[in-house]
């Protein structure tokens, strides 16, 4: 049974700065840490932290939205693509991001540890 996992976290920066700085190869890389190269378009593939995750912008709604097919180098072959949904939401502290990790192969890794730890921490430094 594939696992499925929500996080909320709270950003000093607008949405719509926060939702551009995901898809934009050099700020996603500097927030990050790891080497990104992105995409602004549906179907568009992208990879970040150096390759180790890849994967196609499945719909894009400016400043609100990103979903994408995601997955990393430890999926196996036969393994589908998990679903990624970013929510940017305005609100008084700037940004909350909603981020739905789900249809995530049995046997992978921690991954809500990882956003944690390779994200949201990252991103905390970068935006404040």
């Amino acid at each position: 049974m594939a696992t499925r996992f929500e996080i909320q976290k709270q950003f000093p920066i607008g949405p719509s700065k926060l939702y551009d700085a995901w898809l934009d190869s050099e700020t996603h890389s500097a927030m990050t840490g790891g080497e990104a190269v992105c995409s602004t378009e549906v179907n568009g593939a992208f990879s970040a932290w150096d390759g180790y995750i890849s994967g196609t912008n499945f719909s894009l709604d400016h400043g609100k939205e990103i979903v994408q097919k995601w997955r990393t180098s430890e999926f196996n072959s036969e393994d589908p693509d998990s679903l990624l949904t970013l929510k940017f939401e305005d609100n008084e502290g700037g940004c909350l991001l909603t981020l739905i990790h789900e249809e995530i192969p049995d046997g992978q890794p921690d991954y809500k540890q990882g956003w944690e730890d390779h994200y949201f921490i990252p991103m905390r430094d970068c935006f404040g």
